[in-house]
C-alpha cells in the first residue's frame, strides 16, 4: 500500500503494524492534550503548509485528526506539493481508540 503517487486511506489494523512509519497528529493543541497514538509528532494542520519541509518525501507519512476528515484534506493537500507517500487513518483517533488500541500523552 504504501508508495503510491496518490494519499491512500488506510485502517486501524493496518497502522498497528507499521513500525518504518512517521505519524503525524494534526489536530489543534487542545486536541492533543486528551492524549494521541505513540510515536506520533504534533503537527496542527494550520501549520502544515509552513511545517511540511519537516516531512520526509521518501518515506511512509501517516496522518491522523480526530476522525479522518481534516486528515484527509491535509494529505490532498501535502500530495498536490510533491509529497506522494501521504496516508490517511481512516477514522482518525476514535477509530484507534475504538479498536481498544493505546493512546498515549504527546504533550
Amino acid at each position: 500500500m504504501f508508495g503510491s503517487s496518490n494519499y491512500k486511506q488506510i485502517d486501524v489494523d493496518f497502522l498497528a503494524q507499521q513500525d518504518a512509519i512517521h505519524l503525524i497528529d494534526i489536530r489543534s493543541e487542545n486536541e492533543v492534550r486528551a492524549g494521541g497514538i505513540d510515536g506520533a509528532i504534533h503537527i496542527p494542520m494550520h501549520l502544515l503548509p509552513i511545517r511540511a519541509h519537516e516531512l520526509p518525501k521518501d518515506k511512509p507519512v501517516v496522518l491522523y485528526c480526530h476522525s479522518g476528515a481534516r486528515s484527509s484534506q491535509a494529505c490532498a493537500f501535502l500530495s498536490q506539493n510533491g509529497f506522494d507517500n501521504m496516508h490517511n487513518l481512516n477514522g482518525g483517533i476514535l477509530a484507534w481508540a475504538r479498536a481498544g488500541k493505546p493512546i498515549v500523552n504527546l504533550i
